[in-house]
């Protein structure tokens, strides 16, 4: 005779294994999460260091400037601001009455003094320097002195923004200028063309009078984005030239003082002859009487 089978027992707790799966899973989703929020912070501040220098390099001219940096390029080249000594600021006079000749001798004072301490980069043509009709006019290019689409003054054109603001005169007035291209910017810092260029001429104004003791009331910045252009927007060429910053030295000439001016004639009035208004306090005149 075979043996007797005995009736199977169902497995009522079959469902420990799901939930001892989901409890392993579970665990190891929150050890990934601990991980990543114990990354090595000593490691994640040299990646962003390395990431910065990457992208705010000031030793490499821009690739889409056509002027070069101040400096003579290459990886080697220390970024640190060089030191130089900064000549005393002129202060010319107003002239003695001799009308355009005066002017024209200061706009020639200063453009030697700035060909002789900026001789390299205006050959380079990061400098230039021309007589407009509203005063002499210093352009200082996007590429020398401004990374791509900030205002931040380059680290190695400081000691020769020195030299320049030295020869310009802190007895006349001065309009620092920022201009731009015609392409359309718009950043978490600039929303326009507006913003990027007046930053800029508000930051040169800025370096003329905390380098030098120029009137802050004889300084002032304007921003004027791309509709001022010196050249075509059609080349990048030209575009180049249109992203600078003038500074235009407005009293070039010294003109006489206008004449003052005759005092009005005072009216004489007749005590015999005035009549009040209706309203108090106010005398009009009145025609004289005739005699009988």
């Amino acid at each position: 005779m075979g043996k007797k089978k005995h009736a199977e027992h169902v497995n009522h707790e079959r469902w420990l294994v799901s939930y001892a799966d989901f409890i392993t899973l579970l665990f190891a989703f929150f050890v990934v999460l601990f991980a990543s929020s114990q990354s090595d912070k000593k490691k994640e501040k040299q990646m962003a260091a390395a990431i910065k220098a990457a992208f705010s390099d000031t030793r490499i001219f821009d690739m889409h400037s056509a002027t070069p940096a101040l400096t003579d390029g290459g990886a080697s080249v220390d970024t640190k601001p060089i030191e130089m000594p900064l000549p005393t600021a002129p202060e010319f006079g107003s002239g003695n009455g001799n009308g355009n000749g005066d002017g024209q001798d200061v706009a020639a004072q200063i453009r030697k003094a700035i060909e002789r301490a900026a001789a390299k980069q205006i050959s380079a043509g990061a400098i230039s320097i021309h007589q407009a009709a509203d005063g002499l006019t210093i352009s200082l290019q996007e590429g020398g002195f401004f990374p791509s689409g900030s205002a931040e003054l380059r680290m190695d054109s400081q000691g020769m923004l020195d030299h320049i603001i030295a020869a310009l005169p802190t007895n006349m007035k001065i309009r620092v200028e920022g201009h731009s291209d015609n392409r359309p910017i718009h950043t978490a810092q600039f929303a326009s063309n507006w913003e990027l260029s007046s930053a800029r001429a508000s930051a040169i104004a800025r370096e003329m009078l905390t380098r030098a003791r120029f009137d802050p009331a004889m300084v002032s910045a304007a921003g004027y984005a791309e509709y001022h252009p010196v050249a075509s927007n059609e080349t990048e060429a030209g575009r180049a030239q249109n992203r600078r910053v003038d500074i235009v030295v407005l009293q070039l000439t010294s003109a006489p003082p206008p004449p003052p001016m005759a005092p009005a004639p005072r009216r004489v009035h007749n005590e015999a002859s005035t009549a009040s208004t209706s309203e108090p306090g106010i005398v009009k005149d009145a025609l004289p009487h005739s005699t009988p």
